[in-house]
């Protein structure tokens, strides 16, 4: 309504109609009643949310700190997307590029930290997730290192890339010793950090059927799932901390493929276990530092092995320092206190040492 007397619209005032008796209804009350409690409720804040939607098995709805772009490669009969993101230097570029390459159970989004120092420094990042992991394809046939290693190739091929140095943590460290014994002529300098496979583990884990791990991965809750990271990694980081890497583990069960991503996710196991690299990396020419928590002692499979052989597993500083003594330029460095999320737990100290170790190369 329009009041010519105050030159602008107000609202009217509300009147209910008397009854008979000159009393309000009891529904116009109660209509009255609910939309206050409305109004109150809106004022407040948010609702919450009964149930949050699932991601895809490629991660989609989970944000990536950088585009994701896709490559195309194929596998066992199935074209398939390689997820990778490309960081231009930040700062005056040096003319070099870093590959990061990521563990298993990690998305390349926690490199984020470890991106902006190095593209900071000048540095190229390319940091891709691997086929079977994080916003990339899951195929339903078998992994394997060297047809990773072969992808990562050509993936480089297609950016115009001929060298890197590469950073590799974890299971990506299994596939940096792969990747640059296949292509040496291509790696100048190579950090592992929190590696595993400085060992063979087929020495004290038997076979484990796939069947078995995808069942136990079934049974996988967020709570069950942060309380494994906390004790297996040995983490120093608060809980809260990995909120996004339990929601990427644990929000794609709603999805319909995701019996597609067990798959892959055993198949992941059944690579590291069949595939080891233990005698590999002493066979390294470049320059490598073995970056390791002093507490990481990780060791897939452990579980599965008779428990009078769990406690001799995932010895892994004394493990790279045995095998750095062995190899023609290698250095090791211990960070006191930290698990086996070093560049997560040690950010600072982590890209210090690693742009340190790259500048060596220059």
């Amino acid at each position: 309504m329009f009041s010519p007397r105050r030159g602008r619209y107000f609202a009217p005032e509300l009147r209910t109609r008397p009854s008979p008796e000159g009393a309000m209804t009891e529904v116009t009350r109660k209509v009255l009643v609910a939309a206050a409690c409305l109004a109150v409720t809106l004022l407040s804040g948010p609702m919450p949310l009964v149930a949050e939607e699932p991601l895809g098995v490629a991660l989609e709805g989970f944000p990536y700190p950088y585009p994701v772009h896709m490559f195309v490669t194929s596998q066992g009969g199935e074209t398939l997307n390689m997820a990778y993101m490309d960081v231009p230097p930040a700062g005056s570029p040096n003319g070099r590029t870093v590959l990061l390459l990521h563990g298993r159970n990690f998305p390349s989004s926690y490199w984020q930290a470890t991106i902006e120092a190095l593209t900071t420094a000048g540095y190229r990042v390319v940091a891709p997730d691997q086929i079977g992991f994080g916003k990339s394809s899951k195929p339903l046939s078998d992994l394997h290192f060297d047809v990773l290693a072969r992808n990562t190739a050509s993936l480089l091929d297609s950016l115009g890339i001929r060298k890197v140095d590469v950073v590799a943590h974890s299971m990506g460290g299994m596939l940096a010793t792969r990747f640059t014994r296949t292509y040496a002529a291509r790696v100048d300098r190579l950090v592992l950090a929190g590696p595993i496979g400085l060992e063979d583990y087929r020495r004290n884990v038997p076979p484990v059927p796939s069947e078995q791990l995808i069942d136990q991965e079934r049974k996988v809750t967020p709570e069950s799932y942060r309380h494994r990271m906390m004790t297996a990694y040995e983490v120093t980081l608060p809980p809260a901390a990995l909120d996004p890497y339990v929601e990427a583990r644990t929000r794609i069960r709603g999805s319909a493929d995701y019996p597609r991503w067990l798959v892959a996710f055993a198949n992941s196991y059944q690579m590291i276990w069949r595939e080891p690299v233990a005698t590999e990396i002493p066979l390294l020419a470049q320059p490598v530092l073995f970056l390791i928590g002093e507490n990481d002692h990780v060791a897939p499979g452990r579980n599965f092995a008779p428990e009078d052989r769990r406690a001799e597993m995932g010895q892994n500083a004394h493990l790279a320092k045995d095998l750095a003594a062995n190899m023609p330029n290698a250095h090791v460095e211990v960070f006191a206190g930290v698990g086996h999320l070093i560049h997560l737990e040690a950010p600072q100290k982590f890209n210090e040492a690693v742009l340190r170790f790259l500048r060596e190369g220059n």
